[in-house]
């Protein structure tokens, strides 16, 4: 680990319009313990369906941010945006992230999550990037029985194409380490929940169908079992890695909080006064993982990191702000959200 923590001039964000990658740099800007003057953030994203400019208005016109509408997958653009913008630090979020696209589908997976990730490295490496950190997931590892944790060693093992393309890349970021000396750190988590989650995850997805009193659609028995995190949890998290770590290492971070699917969903319910009748079984996943569980005690003792947010408090403050964002939700669900993009950014292309 770094004795001197790493600052870089110039921060290249990708898929920062996401829900995670929003959530980190409204992090880096506007948090008292994470803002810092001295480093810029460039937001490089494709705006596919899940990026959503609407996430950040409220950086928008931060003297330290720009956005930045692009593909990752596209070699000479990123080449020029690493070089015009003087990076020389890049963590990448840009994914396409949801296990049934992936399932339908797995060449949009295979473009974006593995060959993007290649010509990022490539560029980095021709621009000499001084930190490149690979943000990935829990998922990578495969499914574990009914006892025993993911580990920074547990042998990558994963079932969906999703988390094939998602362990492809971590593999090339390895390797890359290993083969050139590449200063790049990998970083995988478990299930994350918050604001601005796009609403086809399974948290906001039931949040929005039990106000509307619709069914809620557990696969299978409900008896899979994930862990979760609040999203600034592992936002602090991946800040912290791009810092304080080495080049080379890889983190996990868990929220510490197993929790059956079926169990979430009651909680929910509860939670909102909506009755149990509303949850519907329906046909399980193909190859759905049944366990996850996360060791992150490498996080807590090399980095000095540990999830605050108890899932009770964190599950509640999250209920409570898509009930105060429905009109966030609906302009998702409707696809009314991508007006804003038209009307703010796509004249200037």
């Amino acid at each position: 680990m770094n004795a001197t923590p790493f600052v870089p001039e110039a921060l290249l964000v990708t898929g920062g319009c996401g829900f995670i990658g929003s959530n980190f740099i409204r992090m880096l800007l506007t948090d008292p313990q994470f803002a810092d003057d001295r480093f810029r953030i460039i937001n490089l994203d494709k705006l596919t369906y899940a990026g959503n400019l609407e996430n950040l208005t409220d950086v928008e016109g931060h003297s330290r941010y720009q956005f930045v509408h692009g593909d990752i997958a596209d070699a000479d653009f990123v080449n020029h945006c690493l070089n015009d913008h003087g990076i020389d630090a890049v963590v990448n979020f840009a994914a396409e992230s949801h296990v049934d696209r992936s399932i339908l589908d797995s060449g949009p997976f295979v473009q974006t999550n593995i060959v993007g990730t290649q010509v990022l490295l490539d560029a980095s490496r021709q621009n000499e990037i001084k930190r490149y950190l690979q943000v990935s997931t829990d998922e990578v590892y495969g499914s574990l029985g009914s006892s025993g944790f993911f580990t920074e060693t547990t042998p990558l093992a994963p079932n969906s194409p999703y988390s094939a393309s998602k362990a492809a890349a971590d593999l090339l970021v390895r390797s890359y380490c290993h083969t050139f000396g590449f200063p790049g750190i990998i970083t995988r988590c478990s299930n994350n929940y918050g604001p601005y989650q796009f609403p086809e995850k399974l948290l906001p997805l039931f949040i929005a169908n039990a106000l509307e009193d619709r069914q809620l659609p557990v696969y299978g028995d409900g008896r899979q079992v994930r862990d979760w995190i609040h999203v600034s949890d592992h936002c602090r998290g991946i800040a912290a890695a791009l810092h304080q770590s080495s080049p080379g290492e890889v983190y996990n971070f868990g929220g510490e909080c197993e929790l059956e699917n079926l169990r979430l969903t009651e909680t929910l319910l509860e939670l909102l006064n909506k009755p149990d009748s509303l949850i519907n079984f329906v046909k399980d996943r193909p190859g759905h993982d049944r366990r996850y569980a996360i060791d992150c005690a490498k996080a807590k003792q090399e980095l000095g990191w540990q999830p605050r947010i108890p899932f009770e408090t964190g599950l509640k403050e999250t209920i409570e702000w898509y009930l105060e964002h429905q009109q966030w939700t609906d302009r998702i669900r409707s696809g009314e959200y991508r007006i804003y993009y038209d009307q703010q950014y796509r004249d200037r292309s």
